[in-house]
């Protein structure tokens, strides 16, 4: 644990590291609906949606282990069990869809879990703006990297 993290990051540290662990939640689940639904899609264009969820599971894996890094630094414990995402993720988990060449209903998922994700970073970023500079930059970063992936998703619509 970082005294020195838990002491700049002010008297709402807790409350970060339980915020911060929910987008942990939603990062490990967006990894895994994107990394599946790139092995599921069939169709005329299939491997173009498919490499791009591929490349976006690639870069939630990356926050999710930020997100990790910067939670251990502020003398919390990241979620250790695959239930817990479930249970405390804010955006949820969508299943691939049952029509494996219905990539418009693929892309849409993709959308909605970047909108919620974008959610997510807005409040941490709010709720970290004047205490936590270095949670507020690494929310920055992931931020600014989710507004790409739903510029990338909707221009495939």
């Amino acid at each position: 644990m970082g005294e020195k993290a838990r002491e700049l990051a002010g008297s709402n540290v807790d409350r970060i590291v339980e915020e911060l662990n929910k987008a942990y939640a939603d990062e490990w689940l967006a990894f895994y609906q994107y990394w599946v639904t790139a092995k599921l899609l069939e169709g005329r264009y299939a491997g173009h949606v498919a490499g791009e969820l591929t490349r976006l599971a690639t870069e939630e894996l990356e926050h999710a282990d930020e997100l990790a890094e910067r939670i251990v630094q502020l003398g919390g414990r990241p979620l250790a069990h695959p239930k817990q995402w479930m249970e405390q993720s804010t955006c949820g988990y969508k299943e691939p869809p049952r029509d494996t060449k219905d990539l418009d209903k693929a892309i849409r998922d993709t959308i909605d879990g970047e909108r919620c994700a974008i959610s997510v970073y807005k409040k941490l970023s709010e709720m970290t703006r004047e205490t936590d500079h270095v949670t507020f930059q690494l929310i920055q970063h992931i931020l600014e990297e989710e507004l790409e992936h739903e510029d990338t998703f909707e221009n495939l619509l």
